[in-house]
């Protein structure tokens, strides 16, 4: 994000700074995946706890889904 400030700041070209921002973006989406799978885990239902039960199928599934949606 640093980046990006001091980007638009300089008076970079648009292309740099959209690169800039497609980076950041990437970065973002991907912590944002591993907190919301960390969440699922930690305060919801741990898969690995209970592999064969209901909840931990479903809570698997949701992070399958959440980590392809990221991609």
């Amino acid at each position: 994000m640093d980046a990006v400030e001091k980007s638009l700041e300089e008076g970079a070209e648009c292309s740099h700074i959209l690169h800039t921002i497609a980076a950041c973006r990437g970065a973002i989406d991907a912590l944002m995946g591993e907190v919301i799978e960390g969440h699922i885990r930690f305060h919801v239902v741990d898969p690995d706890q209970h592999p064969t039960s209901e909840r931990s199928q479903a809570a698997q599934e949701l992070i399958d889904v959440i980590k392809m949606y990221m991609k």
